[in-house]
Parts: C-alpha cells; sequence; structure tokens
C-alpha cells in the first residue's frame, strides 16, 4: 500500500530521530486533511464521494498512527538510549498523542453528523454554510495521489457507519493500551520552541496548506479599489443632491409662508 511505501523509505533512508519527525509529520498532515473534510459534513458540500473520502483518509491516518505508536514504542523502551533522545522520543510522544486525540474527536464528530445527514434517503436539508468547492484536493493530498479514484458505491454514507464506530472503538483502545505501555507525563516534557512558532515558518505553511474550500471568493484588489472609488463618488454626489433638495424646500417654504 502506499502507506507501507511510504514507512519502508523513511525507515531506510532516516536515523531515529529524523525518522520519527518524519512519520509524526505525515500522521499530522492526514489528521488535519481529515479535520478539513468533516467540517464539510452536513453541508451542501456534502456528497458520496465526500463520505468515501473520509473513509480513505481515516484508514490512511490510522495506519500512520500504527506505524508512529510501534517506532516510538520501540524507542521509549530502549534503556540504552542517552538522556537527550530520550527526552526528545517523549516530546514526540505527547506531540503524537495529542494527535490521536483529534483524530478520535474528529471520527466521532463524523460519525454523529453522518447519522444525522443520510444522503441517499435524506432525513433533512443540508446546511447552507457558506462553503464552496471540492473537497477532492484536499482528499487528494491526504491520500498523496494527484487524483481521487472512487469506487461506485450508493450506499457509502449509511454502510460505513457501523465501520466507523468499531474504528472509533479500535482507536480508544489503542490510546488506553499506549498509555499503559510507556509512561510519559506530558507536563514533565519540555517544548523546544515557543507556541505558535509552526505558524510563523513560511516553509512550514507552504508544506502544509491543505485549505480548498473557502468560505467566498476573494476579489481582486484592484476590482476592490476600484469599487472603493466608485462609491466614494457616489456618495458624494448623494450628499449633494441631499443637500441641495433641502435648500430649495427651505426657499419654497419662506415663499409659502411669507405669501
Amino acid at each position: 500500500t502506499p502507506v507501507s511505501n511510504l514507512i519502508f523509505l523513511i525507515k531506510t533512508t532516516m536515523g531515529g530521530t529524523d525518522e520519527c519527525k518524519t512519520m509524526l509529520d505525515a500522521l499530522n498532515k492526514v489528521t488535519a486533511c481529515y479535520r478539513h473534510l468533516v467540517i464539510a459534513l452536513g453541508s451542501t458540500s456534502d456528497s458520496q464521494n465526500l463520505r468515501e473520502e473520509l473513509k480513505k483518509t481515516r484508514k490512511k491516518a490510522q495506519e500512520l498512527a500504527v506505524a508512529n505508536r510501534n517506532k516510538l514504542t520501540e524507542l521509549l523502551k530502549d534503556k540504552t538510549i542517552s538522556k537527550d533522545n530520550r527526552a526528545e522520543y517523549e516530546r514526540l510522544w505527547v506531540l503524537f498523542t495529542s494527535s490521536m486525540e483529534l483524530l478520535e474527536v474528529d471520527m466521532k464528530r463524523s460519525l454523529e453528523i453522518g447519522q444525522e445527514f443520510p444522503l441517499k434517503v435524506p432525513t433533512r436539508h443540508l446546511i447552507q454554510t457558506g462553503m464552496t468547492g471540492s473537497t477532492t484536493t484536499v482528499a487528494a493530498r491526504a491520500m498523496s495521489c494527484q487524483n481521487m479514484k472512487y469506487d461506485a458505491d450508493s450506499n457509502i454514507d449509511t454502510a460505513d457507519l457501523k465501520g466507523l464506530q468499531a474504528e472509533i472503538t479500535q482507536v480508544g483502545q489503542m490510546m488506553e493500551e499506549m498509555e499503559m505501555k510507556v509512561q510519559v507525563a506530558p507536563w514533565a516534557v519540555e517544548a523546544k520552541q515557543e507556541a505558535g512558532a509552526e505558524l510563523k515558518s513560511a516553509l512550514s505553511v507552504g508544506n502544509s496548506s491543505v485549505g480548498v474550500i473557502s468560505i467566498c471568493d476573494e476579489e481582486p484588489k484592484d476590482e476592490i479599489n476600484e469599487g472603493g472609488d466608485n462609491n466614494g463618488m457616489i456618495t458624494c454626489i448623494a450628499g449633494f443632491i441631499f443637500v441641495a433638495i433641502v435648500v430649495i424646500a427651505g426657499v419654497l417654504g419662506y415663499f409659502v409662508i411669507g405669501g
């Protein structure tokens, strides 16, 4: 599978710390894509293709999660690693568990919304949230492919809910097992950079950008400026006409009263 090939490539070309960071980065990007897709559920952007995209994306996220868990567990159980390396692996472990918690939350949200908004036999109208655009680009990025291929399953919106429920249980069990196998206190782990530092990095933003669903289409700046100038002129003309009307009305009133 593509995920297996990615993991094999990482293992054969990188060392322990770099390998863990790369695998964790891959998991974070897929879970971020999954969250983008979940946001579109129940909206007018919802579709059978979206439901299939959600299924494939969360499957990949779970495969990456298992790979991350196995690698980090192996390293943290190694008694021969240095103190500095252990501190770094513990930091990565905390980041990994945080990513898993977010994935579990989004999977539960996906289940709830999917139950409320079945597509084949609609029970309520889809919500006009203001989102526009296809989710295909987000899903393709999560799956690391150029174009998404869809299985023509018209029942996926309801048939997949049972599978999703089982997967939520599996993720929860995996997180419990992780806590038992490796005991890392999150409050004892020191951060290597200040909060939000990755958001200030142009490289990070460029590599992890997944937003293709827009709230509204942005207008070109030139058009906006031109529109602003026109609006100002119209306001001035309207003000001048209003003043003229008031003056004329005052003059007419004066003559009527005087007469």
